[in-house]
């Protein structure tokens, strides 16, 4: 798919410890060779209730996802636009072939409300527990460095705005 086109579908594919997580058809937005973003309703089933949010029905997610960053950002709004916020997954940088786009999770992840009160790291444990730090270093410290900027910029006066513009 060339950079800056905007006219498809594509499935994103969630890979996490090796095995598919979620799979669901995206709207392309744009491409442009180094940020892939698309557009997808929710994709789980029923409500998932976080405690700090709840994703539903009719949530839309518009998702930013980058070759060469190890980190996803997805601006979450409800179904009349109104802006939730922003979920943040820490992964490997993204692949785009064959009409899907790969990402591995690699568990860190970091919550920004749509006012930015909360700014919440969020499956520290998990990522402690997975055991990458012990079969491959330097992909879990890419990781841990990939949580601190995203919190470094969400805290920061502009918040994750430079990221997405």
């Amino acid at each position: 798919m060339p950079a800056g086109s905007t006219d498809s579908t594509l499935t994103v594919v969630l890979v996490k410890a090796g095995k598919t997580k979620i799979r669901y058809p995206a709207a392309l937005a744009s491409d442009d060779g180094t940020r892939v973003t698309v557009r997808a309703p929710w994709a789980a089933p029923g409500v998932r209730d976080f405690g700090f949010v709840r994703f539903e029905p009719g949530d839309v997610f518009t998702e930013h996802y980058w070759r060469n960053a190890w980190f996803a950002v997805k601006e979450v709004r409800t179904g009349a636009g109104e802006l939730k916020g922003w979920y943040c997954d820490v992964t490997r940088p993204a692949v785009l072939r064959d009409g899907e786009l790969v990402v591995e999770d690699l568990d860190l992840d970091l919550w920004v409300s749509a006012d930015r009160s909360e700014i919440l790291r969020l499956d520290e444990d998990e990522f402690a527990a997975s055991g990458l730090a012990g079969r491959d270093p330097e992909a879990a410290e890419a990781a841990a460095a990939a949580l601190d900027e995203l919190e470094r910029l969400a805290r920061s006066p502009e918040g994750l705005t430079p990221l997405l513009t």
